[in-house]
């Protein structure tokens, strides 16, 4: 499992370009990378690498991704879908069941707010994050998170 910031990145990002060419070209140069994390710093540590492949995902579908370049909608839903399946392996990989079906009532929730056009997903993933967290995030923490997810929208 991942344990720094770094080595969840490179792990999103290696791991993906492992499992196929065309992920690999989908991955931004190095230089070009944002990697800024976003809801896992409210998550306990064991969840980190889960979370921001998630919401990786999540970002590949529906936002500004951090570590790819997608040129089609096509190639865009694929990966997508396979940063979310590969997300959900490594939350179960923790053996916490709760986690996984939080995470997978997240993505649910959030793609229903997103084909209905109502707010409200930010603070669903900030809930949800908490939930699997350690108890350590604060309020600050809760509000820089939301900012950082927006702008990651927009």
């Amino acid at each position: 499992m991942a344990t720094s910031l770094r080595e969840v990145w490179d792990a999103i990002a290696g791991e993906a370009a492992q499992e196929s060419d065309l992920w690999a070209e989908a991955l931004l140069p190095s230089e070009e990378r944002e990697l800024v994390p976003v809801f896992s710093p409210l998550v306990d540590e064991q969840f980190a690498l889960g979370v921001e492949t998630i919401y990786e995902a999540y970002l590949v579908h529906f936002g500004r991704p951090r570590l790819f370049g997608i040129a089609d909608s096509n190639t865009s839903i694929l990966l997508g879908d396979y940063l979310y399946a590969h997300g959900l392996v490594r939350i179960a990989e923790t053996g916490d069941v709760d986690a996984v079906a939080a995470l997978s009532d997240l993505i649910s929730t959030c793609a229903r707010l997103r084909a209905e056009g109502l707010p409200g997903d930010g603070e669903a993933w900030a809930e949800t994050a908490l939930r699997l967290g350690d108890g350590a995030a604060d309020q600050g923490d809760v509000e820089r998170a939301l900012a950082a997810h927006v702008l990651r929208l927009s």
